[in-house]
């Protein structure tokens, strides 16, 4: 739909990179959306979509849901969508059930979930919980500032401190999400309750060394930053695998310069990012790759400089919400386990301000970030059917900490 190729189908995905055309068309019909299902929408400084249904206690914090409708370039058609559109559609199915929640309810597409624009993603709830995101406003991509950028999708960056949400203003938070991992489909398990999501450190790696020409510079007297770069990403390899566990490292992207057959390489910038549940095992990996990346400056004869692009904390899903998702699951005969997101989230910045969950549905053959990602419309509908009764069973009930 938005993003899609010219001329392409729903199985070649979608490219809906955050401030592109494409986002920006697939916001509007968000917006249009809302106001179909009688939400009251607005867009906040940081360009998060809000749409808010009001409850019937006036002092009651709202039961917040949603995601995110950005996508990687050449992305998937469920990835993030697929929580924005269900949140939409249990909020309707509230309101032609004739039902009066307690507590407001509010869908929110948050703004620039993934890292593609400027580098570093989950823009639009990072502002809501406070993080300094103005400090980021001057950063250039595709020829345009950040400020530039959110103001293209109707947000407001001389403002954007006024994007903040206080800890505690929330009653929850609620996201459904493909796993985009092959847990759930291996196991033909329909609901996943994410225990938590893990930390994720990304690191742009500059490595400097003497363009020269390619045919007259002996071996021996090379300074070849592709070279360091290859030793590097097989030592982010080699470090993350040699511990037990979960963890993952990857060397995503690489620019090399000047990129020309008959010149040696001068200069390559490459990402690193790594993710555990284990905040701890992330620092010591980071540090355990800078060490080896300092040993192949010293054998390639190159610079190499490690430059913060973000780090996002792990965050706990709340227990006893876990709980309702697996009861309700459960009287609609749904089958739940257990586990880890892999992947980070939204979610993980609003358990800043309050309890969080998230549930996933399978995502076969555990694809996802491709226009392959695909996940069943029974399993999407069974997603859906989950997310509205945790909402309206949490509406109902007071639970220690949310109440």
């Amino acid at each position: 739909m938005f993003g899609r190729p010219e001329g392409g189908t729903f199985g070649d995905g979608v490219s809906r990179v955050a401030y592109s055309d494409a986002d920006i068309q697939g916001r509007s019909y968000v917006m249009r959306l809302f106001r179909e299902i009688r939400l009251a929408a607005r867009i906040d400084q940081a360009g998060n979509i809000i749409g808010r249904r009001e409850g019937a206690d006036a002092a009651a914090r709202p039961i917040v849901c949603g995601s995110h409708i950005d996508s990687v370039p050449n992305g998937g058609n469920f990835d993030g969508a697929l929580g924005v559109m269900a949140a939409i559609e249990a909020l309707q199915a509230i309101a032609e059930a004739g039902v009066t929640t307690r507590h407001p309810i509010e869908v929110v597409a948050w703004s620039r979930e993934e890292g593609v624009a400027f580098g570093h993603g989950l823009f639009g709830s990072r502002a809501a919980v406070g993080e300094p995101v103005a400090d980021e406003l001057g950063q250039l991509w595709n020829g345009m500032t950040m400020a530039e950028a959110i103001k293209r999708i109707g947000g407001d960056p001389v403002h954007i401190t006024q994007a903040r949400r206080a800890p505690g203003s929330i009653h929850c938070y609620l996201e459904l999400h493909v796993e985009q991992g092959g847990i759930l489909d291996k196991a033909h398990i329909p609901i996943g309750i994410v225990e938590g999501i893990v930390a994720s450190d990304r690191s742009q790696v500059v490595i400097r060394g003497v363009a020269n020409h390619a045919g007259t510079t002996p071996m021996a007297d090379r300074h070849d930053a592709l070279v360091a770069a290859a030793h590097l990403t097989l030592a982010v390899q080699s470090v993350v695998t040699a511990a037990p566990g979960r963890q993952v490292g990857t060397v995503g992207k690489l620019d090399v310069t000047p990129n020309a057959p008959g010149v040696i390489p001068g200069v390559v910038r490459m990402t690193i990012q790594l993710n555990d549940l284990s905040g701890d095992k992330v620092h010591r990996l980071s540090d355990e790759v800078k060490a080896r990346a300092s040993e192949i400056a010293s054998a390639t004869r190159t610079d190499v400089e490690f430059i913060s692009i973000g780090y996002h904390a792990a965050a706990a899903t709340d227990p006893a919400i876990q709980e309702v998702i697996v009861d309700v699951s459960a009287a609609v005969g749904l089958k739940t386990t257990r586990l880890p997101s892999g992947a980070g989230h939204d979610a993980q910045m609003m358990a800043r301000l309050g309890p969080m969950a998230m549930i996933f549905v399978p995502s076969i053959g555990g694809i996802s970030h491709s226009p392959q990602e695909l996940t069943t419309w029974d399993d999407c509908s069974r997603g859906a059917t989950v997310l509205l009764e945790t909402i309206l069973k949490l509406d109902e009930m007071g639970l220690q900490g949310l109440d």
